[in-house]
């Protein structure tokens, strides 16, 4: 992902998660702190259709959504994935199952231990079948709470 490509990030966000509006600095900021975790996904004619978001980030904590995280904590064994979307033409291609694979691989090399994430619109399956586990984290309910009733953090720890 490069800057240039924020705008159509931010119209696949739109199309794909409208319950979980976030501003455009929030996502410019990210590609900022943690460039090598954040990805597009070019479909027919190089046209956008996915997108991953991802950077260092303590386990057992989620970051506020829509808010600036101003730096990254150092000394992290966890990879926090703060989004994941892809557009309906993207579906069923293998696109998502490509980059997390992708992902859990990168950051394993440069010595994350872990990744984490928010498991939201019944997605937990998928992540499942990607190795994650639910991780009951009590300090999280509130959180979890805002996104939707369904909402689970997870974490792959098998890198």
């Amino acid at each position: 992902m490069i800057a240039a490509d924020l705008p159509a990030v931010m119209v696949a966000a739109a199309a794909v998660h409208p319950a979980y509006p976030e501003d455009q600095a929030v996502f410019a900021e990210r590609l900022r702190l943690a460039p090598s975790g954040c990805h597009v996904l070019a479909g027919e004619r190089g046209l956008l259709c996915g997108y991953l978001i991802s950077h260092p980030w303590p386990a057992g904590a989620v970051p506020a959504l829509n808010s600036l995280l101003g730096v990254l904590p150092e000394g992290e064994t966890n990879w926090y994935l703060h989004d994941l979307a892809l557009l309906p033409a993207a579906r069923g291609t293998g696109a998502a199952s490509a980059i997390v694979s992708k992902l859990v691989e990168q950051v394993a090399r440069t010595g994350y231990r872990s990744v984490a994430l928010v498991a939201v619109n019944g997605s937990a399956g998928f992540w499942r079948r990607h190795g994650f586990a639910e991780v009951a984290e009590a300090a999280l309910a509130e959180k979890l709470a805002t996104y939707d009733a369904a909402a689970c953090y997870m974490r792959r720890e098998r890198m």
